[in-house]
């Protein structure tokens, strides 16, 4: 119910406020002034304004508003003189086109300049009153007539640029700043009126990362002015780094209005960091503050990179009395020489009949002074005469464009100042890209300090941002004076660089400049500086000592040269020509009764055989070939199963020797030495015929083995069919028992000589050695293999010519008196006799 009695009164209100329109849209719309006016600190009339916002102060005396009254005015405090070389510059270019009779003829510029005391507020206001013709008079206008000011020149920072252009934006009123460089300005969908005759920050701070890059620093710390000029700046800087390859190890902001406790926190990081190098995206009269700061905390030793807002402005140079700074290295704007213009500026004595109570108060600083040409005074310090000549160019742009204006025969207004293109009197081209801005060129300055204690601004180098990447630095790196007075090149990093052969590994939660290097692992290499990964080696190549080149990895096989294959030869050959002596021996003695009794074609052809064992060790040593592969295998199998046959063919000359001794068995008959040569031709036949299978489906072959040891290449024989090899092997020790089952079952058989025996002690050592061969083989890596393989055939090889030929020549040569039929007949009878009595 309340809400429903209120609904009269305020339809009432909302019917007066419709007639209070319909009776306005019926008279001319009228505008009063409403609020304090703005006082102009220059002016002058003309047939076309030119508005001029400049800081002639730094700052403002602080205030506490009770919000119970209308606040007071801002009151300026500080002269700034760079606010007045900026007029002055203004002044200049303005004069100059007057008295030119190629542009603008028969038309006069006139301005309005207007202090902004470096606050942005301020600096709307005034931006408000060019845009408005604001009048001390407090009179009445129509609100439709159009605006006598039809371009302003500034600011010269970034944030009251921004306020500005948002405020006179929608006017379409040009805005023209020689010292505005936020990269944001660029974006015309926000600022479509704004134009700059310095270069955007886009430019410099990708300069000033490829700087820090230049001279190897991945460690930097970060300072700067909290406003739009340090943070965008700043920002644009960290991600061009990042690419790079650069960490910060701190991003700290500052004005120079920051309280004392915050200043202090940035000199205590300072102070703790293990950084060098210091990248200050500050502007003049932040750094004057920061300057000062940095003398009382005595933080000298780093190196500085700094931004062209202060890094070539000598008034930041003549406040570092303590020299902290010396060896600043950073971007500046080329220098240029404009005739006239420094003349000009010096030249105060007209601003003294304006008698505006700001002049007068720059007047009275200057102490009245008759000549200022001889002064050595901030106002009279020329080092800024590259903005200057921004703000004679920014003049010259409206100028021009307005020119264009004159002839043009269709609609035309001051939006196309955007497509101008001239040349200045000293023959400098400008020109504008679609986002406002003009060409991107640097010059990189040095602090080098000078023998009566004053800084000389050293140019060591350009930046172009028009050239390909790899062509926009040049550095004159020899004439570079570092902090300190240093003049090796100062180190900041995090972690060293990794020498090749290592890799970087991050340490955790820190940034990725800071690092640990590893060796790379065995096989791996790293051949280049800072590398993050290690690359394995090809299979056959493997990594040096260092760890930073593949080497081809030796090759490795049982060969004649080293001391193993040597030994192994020396036995082999020492075996077959104690083979051949035993031969020799048994054929001398061929006809004696213990050579005959014990089946001389057996022994013979059992020593030949033991022979080619002995040889075919030799095949096992020296580099694999695919001949050699497939003849130590099958020449092996088949030798010693020509051995193995030899013997059983004894065993059972033996076994059936004792069968024909008993009464009427004829057993021999079935096995005569016809019958012994078939049964080692048969036996033998049978393991020719498996390695023919064998070398005809899958032979053995030449083989590179990569992964039995890491670092080397083992050449060996590749089994080609593993079946092939198991069945020589296993065919082999087939007969071998069998020989050792029948020898062992005629051990005991009454024989003078007994030969059972000795074939089975040699069965017994055969069977041995090949039983623990197998695991040996199987276990031993690379060579060692192929030595096991060969000392296998040797020992049993030598267990067969020791055990069953060596007692015989003892015999022979040694006890010939038992060397006779009647001893072999009867000595054990007698000897048993003997012993009995």
């Amino acid at each position: 119910m309340p809400s429903r009695q209120k609904w009269p009164e305020q339809g009432g209100v909302l019917l007066q406020l419709l007639l209070l329109v319909s009776f306005c849209v019926s008279e001319e719309l009228v505008c009063r002034h409403m609020g304090d006016p703005e006082n102009s600190q220059l002016s002058k009339g003309g047939d076309i304004i030119l508005g001029g916002v400049f800081s002639f102060h730094s700052s403002w005396k602080d205030r506490q508003d009770t919000y119970t009254r209308k606040p007071l005015p801002l009151e300026c405090t500080s002269l700034n003189f760079r606010g007045f070389q900026f007029s002055q510059s203004m002044r200049f270019a303005i004069e100059e086109i007057n008295n030119s009779t190629d542009l603008l003829p028969g038309m006069s510029l006139g301005y309005k300049m207007y202090d902004t005391c470096s606050s942005i507020a301020k600096s709307v206001k005034v931006a408000l009153a060019l845009a408005n013709d604001d009048v001390v008079s407090a009179t009445e206008a129509p609100c439709n007539r159009l605006a006598q000011v039809q371009a302003i020149v500034g600011e010269t920072s970034s944030s009251p640029c921004l306020a500005i252009a948002t405020v006179i934006g929608p006017f379409h009123i040009p805005q023209i700043s020689p010292f505005a460089t936020c990269a944001c300005l660029s974006d015309k969908t926000k600022y479509p009126s704004f134009l700059r005759t310095i270069p955007s920050d886009y430019y410099q701070s990708r300069a000033l990362a490829q700087l820090v890059k230049h001279f190897g620093w991945t460690w930097v710390g970060a300072i700067r002015s909290n406003n739009d000029y340090g943070n965008n700046g700043m920002a644009i800087f960290t991600e061009t780094a990042q690419q790079l390859g650069i960490c910060l190890e701190y991003s700290v902001s500052f004005f120079r209005t920051d309280p004392p406790n915050k200043i202090q926190k940035i000199m205590e990081i300072i102070k703790l960091s293990t950084s060098k190098v210091i990248v200050a995206f500050l502007s003049s009269l932040d750094m004057d503050v920061l300057i000062y700061k940095l003398s009382l905390h005595n933080l000298s030793g780093y190196q500085w990179v700094g931004s062209e807002a202060w890094v070539f402005d000598s008034h930041n140079a003549e406040k570092d009395h303590q020299h902290i700074l010396d060896g600043t290295i950073g971007l500046s704007i080329p220098k240029v020489h404009v005739s006239g213009m420094r003349e000009f500026i010096i030249d105060v004595k007209p601003l003294t009949l304006l008698g505006n109570e700001t002049i007068t108060e720059f007047w009275e600083t200057l102490f009245n002074y008759e000549d200022l040409s001889g002064l050595q005074h901030s106002f009279t310090d020329m080092s800024l005469m590259p903005i200057f000549n921004d703000v004679y160019k920014g003049v010259y742009a409206v100028a021009h464009a307005l020119h264009n204006i004159l002839g043009c025969n269709k609609t035309c207004n001051l939006k196309h100042i955007k497509k101008i293109h001239f040349k200045t009197k000293e023959g400098e081209e400008v020109y504008f890209n679609e986002n406002g801005d003009p060409p991107a060129k640097y010059e990189i300055i040095n602090w080098q300090p000078t023998g009566n204690g004053v800084v000389d601004f050293v140019t060591v180098g350009l930046y172009d941002a028009s050239l390909p990447a790899d062509k926009q630095l040049s550095l004159q790196n020899n004439s570079i004076i570092w902090a300190q007075t240093e003049k090796k090149v100062p180190v900041s990093v995090c972690s060293e660089k990794c020498p090749p052969g290592t890799r970087k590994v991050l340490q955790k939660g820190k940034p990725v400049c800071c690092y640990d290097c590893l060796r790379c692992a065995e096989g791996e290499i790293s051949n280049t500086t800072d590398s993050i990964t290690c690359v394995r080696c090809q299979p056959e190549f493997w990594s040096n000592e260092r760890r930073d080149a593949c080497v081809k990895k030796e090759a490795e096989f049982l060969s004649f040269e080293e001391i193993m294959g040597a030994l192994l030869t020396a036995a082999s050959l020492f075996g077959t020509c104690m083979t051949a002596v035993v031969a020799f021996i048994f054929f001398r003695y061929r006809k004696t009764p213990i050579v005959r009794a014990n089946n001389s074609e057996l022994s013979f052809l059992l020593l030949f055989s033991l022979t080619l064992c002995f040889l075919c060790s030799l095949t096992f040593i020296g580099r694999p070939s695919e001949w050699s592969c497939m003849l130590r295998h099958t020449a092996f199998g088949i030798t010693f199963v020509l051995c193995i046959s030899c013997v059983l063919g004894k065993t059972m000359v033996v076994l059936m020797a004792f069968r024909a001794s008993l009464p009427g068995s004829n057993v021999m008959k079935w096995f005569g030495p016809t019958q012994q040569r078939l049964s080692v031709l048969a036996f033998t036949l049978i393991q020719v015929v498996i390695c023919i299978l064998w070398l005809t489906i899958s032979p053995p072959f030449p083989f590179k083995n990569l992964k039995e040891i890491k670092d080397k290449i083992i050449l060996e024989c590749a089994l080609g069919s593993t079946v092939g090899f198991w069945a020589v092997l296993g065919y082999i020790g087939l007969l071998a028992s069998f020989c050792f089952i029948l020898a062992f079952l005629a051990r005991k058989l009454p024989d003078n000589f007994n030969e059972a025996k000795f074939i089975t002690f040699s069965m017994l050592i055969f069977c041995a050695v090949w039983i623990t061969f197998i695991p040996a083989y199987v276990s031993s890596p690379g060579k060692f293999s192929v030595a096991v393989e060969i000392f296998a055939i040797l020992a049993s090889s030598f267990g067969l010519l020791i055990c069953i030929f060596i007692p015989k020549c003892y015999i022979i040569l040694l006890k010939p008196e038992k060397n006779t039929k009647s001893y072999i007949i009867y000595g054990s009878v007698l000897f048993n006799n003997h012993t009995q009595k």
